[in-house]
């Protein structure tokens, strides 16, 4: 797949050695290209709206901060800033004299007359009315939570956002741009220790994971990859994991060819549903559809059955005492892939209908498990064929581990869950991870606030048992990794492709359409 590489800051690290004793890209040559970078990409994007902003640097003692300073230069230069609308406030004036990137940086400021100065307090930050902070502070190379100076900048920086328009600021909120990741977010950061809220991060490539960490993503706000850095073999290297975008994965998925027919496009088995929890099956089912099944049939509790047939379209509904239904017909209702779970319950008919789900899978067939069958499978491993997509509820009642655990920090616990139990993971959020039994990471940055609605996990479950169903019929096979990127890339960009909020089966149709786009 091609996406962007993400790293923790130990990899990180070892790339910035690596490139110094083979590349020639020593901190120096870095700080130079990052800097420079981050100033293109901001004008680029077009947060540039006036054309001399009063800019105010915070800077740490580390590259970090010698980044926001060679960015200041450059806009200075390009004549996007001006040395009398700029300031800097540092937390240290002894680098001055030591020769470093930070060093140096200071040195040609001072050289444009730009104002810098140590950091007293506050005070100076409030009274420069600034339009635009960059935030230089602290990198990923914490080593724990920010402590003295650091933390008063980044508190000081914190009240001014929270202060808002009208007070200090001359009537308004400055933007507040970080630097790699907003400051105070490191590897081992978790809910409780200081972190900078940002409204923009300029992410340098390879993005860092802990950017994405669910209970850190919302201080980073919008993000802006700066790439050209770094060699794409050091990051391919280094890489821990992948940033996954619809546009690259929507290619991967071969198109249904034109002579396909319903059998060839694959046939979805779904058991859902129960007594108030009807729309869960419907929609679970309409997702595969939309996402490209050939045939989907619903099996459902007798009870459902009269109310769900009556209004199914190209659904196949069928009472749960109906069974496979293969009868005379040699394969007719045989499924390529099994989704079990949305709005279902837990029931011990529930418990016989996972039995033999597991079986199949066993031989090969495709599963999904969403919600109540997320739960019902703790304690089982699986045999290669198995996705689950548990919201971190989910995730607890499958492994027992608390969810404000994995909020804080999710990349291990999932790797270490999906190599346990033999089967991949797609771990719902407002950032979505995608956890394999061989190692491979996805990262979907979600942040799509339409898609925070009851029904959109049963649409992302009919989507995978869809794409369960094709890959089986494909001539590469099922590959669970790869399904679940697939469908969650695709229900991100429906999500964002979505006008105002909708029933899930509208975003169903959305879905459609952006997957024929794709697949037709």
């Amino acid at each position: 797949m091609i996406s962007r590489k993400l790293v923790s800051a130990g990899a990180a690290a070892a790339l910035d050695r690596e490139a110094a004793s083979d590349w020639g890209l020593h901190p120096f040559a870095l700080v130079e290209a990052a800097g420079r970078t981050c100033a293109r990409v901001l004008v680029k994007s077009g947060f540039f709206k006036e054309p001399s902003p009063r800019i105010c640097v915070l800077a740490g003692s580390g590259n970090n901060g010698a980044d926001a300073l060679v960015m200041l230069r450059a806009l200075i230069l390009d004549k996007r800033a001006g040395p009398g609308n700029s300031l800097v406030l540092v937390n240290r004036l002894s680098g001055m004299e030591a020769v470093s990137p930070r060093s140096e940086a200071l040195k040609a400021l001072a050289a444009l007359e730009v104002p810098v100065r140590l950091w007293e307090g506050g005070e100076s930050l409030f009274q420069w009315n600034a339009d635009i902070v960059i935030d230089g502070i602290a990198g990923t190379g914490l080593r724990g939570p920010l402590q003295d100076i650091p933390a008063d900048m980044a508190g000081a920086l914190q009240r001014l956002r929270q202060e808002g328009p009208g007070r200090r600021n001359g009537g308004r909120r400055p933007l507040i741009l970080s630097i790699d990741v907003p400051s105070g977010l490191f590897d081992g950061w978790h809910p409780g220790m200081p972190i900078l809220q940002a409204d923009l991060t300029l992410g340098i490539e390879p993005l860092k994971l802990a950017f994405y960490k669910p209970a850190a993503r919302i201080f980073g706000g919008g993000l802006l990859p700066v790439g050209g850095i770094f060699p794409l073999p050091l990051m391919d290297r280094y890489g821990e994991g992948e940033l996954l975008r619809w546009k690259e994965l929507c290619r991967t998925m071969p198109p249904i060819a034109p002579d396909a027919y319903k059998y060839s496009r694959g046939v979805v088995e779904i058991r859902a549903g129960s007594p108030g929890s009807a729309g869960a099956a419907r929609i679970a089912a309409r997702g595969a559809q939309a996402a490209g099944g050939g045939m989907v049939r619903l099996l459902v509790d007798d009870a459902l059955y009269p109310v769900l047939a009556a209004s199914a379209g190209g659904i196949m509904v069928a009472p749960a005492s109906a069974g496979d239904g293969n009868g005379g017909e040699e394969g007719r209702f045989v499924p390529d892939a099994v989704l079990l779970g949305p709005g279902w319950g837990r029931g011990a008919d529930r418990q016989r209908a996972l039995e033999a789900a597991l079986v199949r899978e066993k031989n090969g067939t495709p599963l999904i498990l969403d919600a109540d069958a997320v739960a019902l499978a703790r304690g089982r491993r699986f045999s290669g064929h198995a996705v689950l997509t548990p919201h971190p509820g989910e995730f607890t009642a499958l492994t027992g581990i608390p969810k404000e655990q994995v909020l804080a920090d999710p990349v291990p616990l999932l790797r270490r869950t999906a190599q346990e139990i033999g089967g991949v993971l797609l771990f719902k959020g407002h950032v979505l991870y995608i956890a394999a039994p061989d190692g491979r990471l996805g990262v979907l940055d979600g942040m799509a606030p339409v898609l925070a609605a009851g029904g959109t996990g049963d649409l992302l479950a009919g989507f995978c048992a869809a794409l369960a169903a094709r890959m089986r019929r494909s001539p590469e096979g099922f590959d669970g990794y790869a399904c679940a990127a697939i469908a969650a890339a695709l229900l991100l960009q429906t999500g964002k492709s979505a006008r105002g909020f909708l029933d899930p089966l509208e975003l169903a149709d959305t879905a459609a359409a952006l997957a024929g786009k794709a697949w037709l």
